[in-house]
């Protein structure tokens, strides 16, 4: 039975990357143990960890003047962490979305936080271009992908400050420049891996100016002098980020899986953007390749449209509980078949009830 997965995470991995992963569990490169039970300091996982790493790096195009660390706690510790780690006085941040506007709350606890753009007051459908980044601030935070509504970025600033962003739900999934960011967080199950596992792409010197004192676990300084396994981390997640990160280079890099995905997303928004039916309320030029969010123009015809495409066994096309409408996920794994079956699904709704 095929299905069609567009959850936003936890998400669609690769088929061989799971296919691989399952095989783990039962027996690991042929050790006799499962990949659950081998030790985090085992010749065997150090293999992992070290793979995984030097692959982040050559597919980011980063040298050794960044630490790759692969973390607990999810994108939401990092709202912590960050200011923990970099804010002395003051921080500049974007609020372009629900967590966004989370790390804000997190990061005023450490601080003060100078919000250079909202877009709440308009549900968050536009990002704007038109703000500054003063200079006398600690970092700059952004949001790459806006996850629950469906924005993303297209474009970054430049600027001297050091720019962390969160990109938990677009990483790896288009060709940037990576060393115009002095640290890159991303929770792994969008785009990567299983849930569990966050990884942190930092540029080490950023870290220890301040004259904190940062308790072990949130100190990424410490995290890197222990090779990420200052306690035991998530084996089985990094192991199955390590498969995602091969995958991705054998699909032949950044270059190869935004062309793809930009088709997808066209094909999909297309799609809305005709149908008499649908609509997206997101402005055009801040549309998610990523996270597409429709909605029923009729919202009495919802009960129908979910009943028609649950019966062609689509999974996770409902809009985020905050949201409502629907949310067709698109990450790298999601073959193009899918996205094509979703539309072929909508233009018969439009057919019947239009």
């Amino acid at each position: 039975m095929k299905v069609h997965n567009f959850n936003a995470g936890p998400s669609v991995l690769p088929k061989e990357v799971v296919k691989k992963s399952a095989q783990s569990v039962i027996n690991f490169n042929d050790t006799g143990l499962s990949l659950l039970e081998i030790s985090h300091r085992s010749i065997d996982f150090l293999e992992i960890i070290e793979k995984a790493t030097c692959l982040v790096k050559r597919i980011m195009n980063l040298n050794d003047d960044y630490a790759i660390l692969f973390l607990q706690g999810g994108a939401t510790l990092q709202f912590s962490m960050v200011p923990y780690n970099l804010m002395n006085q003051k921080a500049a941040y974007l609020d372009t979305g629900f967590w966004a506007h989370n790390a804000i709350n997190e990061a005023k606890k450490f601080g003060q936080v100078k919000i250079l753009f909202s877009g709440k007051n308009k549900n968050y459908t536009y990002i704007s271009k038109n703000y500054h980044i003063p200079c006398n601030v600690d970092y700059f935070h952004c949001t790459s992908n806006n996850t629950i509504v469906g924005t993303q970025m297209k474009i970054f600033p430049k600027t001297s400050i050091p720019i962390v962003c969160d990109m938990s739900s677009d990483i790896f999934s288009r060709k940037l420049d990576f060393c115009q960011f002095s640290l890159i967080y991303a929770s792994a199950q969008k785009n990567v891996s299983s849930a569990g596992m966050t990884i942190v792409i930092v540029k080490k010197d950023i870290l220890g100016k301040l004259k904190k004192n940062i308790p072990s676990y949130m100190d990424y300084k410490i995290h890197i002098q222990n090779n990420s396994i200052l306690n035991t981390p998530n084996v089985f997640s990094i192991y199955t980020s390590m498969l995602t990160l091969e995958w991705i280079e054998n699909q032949g890099g950044l270059t190869i899986l935004e062309k793809k995905n930009q088709y997808k997303a066209k094909l999909l928004y297309d799609e809305i953007d005709k149908n008499h039916l649908f609509e997206n309320k997101i402005h055009k030029e801040n549309r998610s390749n990523m996270n597409v969010s429709f909605f029923l123009k009729k919202k009495n015809l919802e009960e129908k449209f979910n009943k028609m495409w649950k019966k062609e066994n689509i999974v996770g096309l409902d809009g985020h509980r905050y949201l409502g409408g629907y949310r067709a996920s698109i990450y790298n794994a999601l073959p193009l078949e899918s996205v094509q079956f979703l539309i072929e699904i909508m233009r018969e709704f439009e057919k019947k009830f239009s």
